[in-house]
């Protein structure tokens, strides 16, 4: 099977010893039980053996619980680039009246904005600023799902180190 392959693959990568281990799109025909263990292998490598891993998924749940840096590539440019961690922490969702959406695109980096009749969800980047919420609004956590699609759907937007495309519209995106 997919799963057996991909396991026999992996086994004879580590018994090489490697010190970096590229991984692209290794979950694609796994099954949900061989996909844990083969994240379970692969990070008993990293703790084990010292194995730097860079893994190349379309599967945002499985790296959520495993990725320590993230970059997110839109039609051949790095978009997001950073420690998952600080990713996380700058930025939040907001919800609040769809009615009041527009003021907060106006004064807050937002990377994308999603529109109900009754309620908006903004995707923001804080930059580790303290505004205060307008009335009615309210901040959650993102995911790094939540997170990905946003930008993955914003290709303007980018969160790497430096200018935010609102201070830098002109900039160039770098490319890999």
């Amino acid at each position: 099977s997919g799963g057996q392959q991909t396991q026999v693959a992996l086994t004879l990568a580590l018994a090489r010893h490697p010190q970096l281990l590229v991984l692209d799109e290794p979950m694609a025909m796994l099954d949900p039980l061989a996909r844990h263990d083969f994240m379970a292998a692969v990070m008993t490598a990293v703790a084990d053996d010292g194995v730097s891993v860079a893994l190349s998924s379309h599967v945002l749940a499985e790296l959520e619980r495993v990725a320590d840096y993230l970059v997110v590539l839109s039609s051949g440019s790095v978009q997001v680039a950073g420690e998952v961690d600080d990713l996380l922490a700058s930025h939040r969702v907001l919800t609040g009246p769809a009615s009041e959406a527009g003021a907060c695109v106006e004064r807050l980096n937002v990377v994308h904005a999603r529109r109900g009749e009754a309620q908006a969800h903004l995707l923001v980047r804080t930059n580790g600023t303290t505004d205060r919420l307008p009335h009615g609004w309210e901040t959650h956590p993102v995911s790094l799902e939540e997170l990905t699609l946003a930008y993955l759907r914003e290709p303007g937007a980018a969160a790497l180190p430096g200018p935010t495309r609102f201070e830098n519209a002109h900039s160039s995106a770098v490319t890999m």
